[in-house]
């Protein structure tokens, strides 16, 4: 698990005057999770762990050798379990792939293992509540325009998961999350954007009340395995290229020519998708000032990415006037810290 810590305090995105000592946010990523909570100096610690777990074979051989690496573990149905970053960087060593408990921004309908995992992996982030029924704000994606997807049983899922840890669980819509850690400036009116792993999100906003949000089956997970096929690559060798530190606006290799493409691709496609529901006018407020675009999310970290985005932007005719175009400077946290954010709102 990696820790991040910054001075960033919930307690002055609503204007109010003391800390806020109770609540947590957590990220429930495809690709990733991250848990956000305020620490004892006034900012905020963000937990992150991949969202992946490797099993191998329980003998005396696997056990030591997990030992050796000092390689945390778990025994589930007599099995050895990696859980997180271990088992993606084992999976690489091994040329195996990494089991998934969650697909396209959902639990996953073909992994047995995926719920028992999630718990595991989540009550590690959390940890205990503070209180009893301490408040935990966790992220949902948004229905989908292109797939089918069951919303309202993922939520489900996850909030008698969270509710079972000891917290009292709230769920909030991935990108609206993205408003609340990134446009306090304006109000918490904009765009927020949130690009994960299995699914791309967008809330417009008005002064933080939703007009507006949607995701599309499109992510890091869908450049991956189009990357993957089009090479005749192991997906996690995929992953592997897109997360070296390439930037997407001068690729170097025909792998990186491969990533950039799809990255282009993705990006052009949400930008469709957002000024096509602004066109339809449903339900839209009118904005009479140019409101920006927050962006956020794993696989929004690519390097380039935000001029790539501006790039892409620029070919469209929006139909409203757009102020900046920007990327969250800690991307890969920022909706477990909007989570956080709106715990802070809902407890005040």
């Amino acid at each position: 698990m990696t820790e991040h810590d910054n001075k960033f305090d919930p307690s002055t995105q609503n204007g109010a005057d003391t800390a806020i000592a109770l609540g947590k946010g957590l990220d429930v990523g495809t690709a990733n999770l991250a848990a956000a909570v305020q620490n004892d100096e006034g900012g905020i610690t963000v937990t992150v762990e991949r969202n992946a777990f490797l099993d191998i074979p329980s003998d005396v051989y696997s056990k030591n050798m997990l030992t050796k690496l000092k390689v945390p573990y778990v025994v589930h149905n007599n099995k050895l379990i990696v859980l997180g970053e271990a088992a993606f960087e084992l999976a690489n060593v091994f040329g195996r792939e990494t089991r998934r408990p969650m697909a396209d921004g959902l639990i996953s309908p073909n992994e047995q293992d995926a719920l028992p995992m999630m718990k595991m992996i989540i009550s590690r982030l959390l940890g205990e509540p503070r209180v009893a029924g301490e408040s935990c704000y966790f992220c949902v994606p948004a229905e989908s325009l292109d797939v089918e997807n069951n919303i309202v049983y993922h939520q489900g899922l996850f909030e008698s998961l969270i509710n079972k840890l000891g917290y009292k669980a709230h769920a909030i819509n991935e990108a609206h999350a993205v408003v609340f850690a990134e446009l306090a400036d304006s109000d918490f009116t904009g765009i927020g954007l949130s690009f994960g792993g299995g699914m791309a999100n967008a809330c417009i906003t008005y002064k933080s009340i939703p007009c507006l949000s949607f995701s599309v089956a499109r992510g890091g997970d869908w450049i991956d395995k189009n990357v993957a096929n089009v090479l005749g690559v192991p997906r996690s060798k995929a992953t592997h290229i897109k997360e070296r530190g390439i930037d997407i606006r001068d690729p170097k290799t025909r792998e990186e020519e491969a990533v950039s493409i799809y990255y282009r691709s993705l990006i052009s496609y949400v930008l469709q998708n957002i000024k096509a529901r602004f066109e339809a006018g449903q339900s839209m407020p009118s904005f009479t000032q140019p409101i920006d675009i927050a962006c956020a999310g794993g696989t929004s970290m690519v390097g380039g990415f935000i001029e790539v985005f501006r790039e892409e932007f620029a070919k469209i005719d929006f139909p409203i006037p757009i102020g900046r175009i920007f990327r969250s400077e800690e991307a890969l946290t920022a909706v477990a810290k909007g989570c956080l954010v709106a715990a802070a709102i809902g407890e005040s």
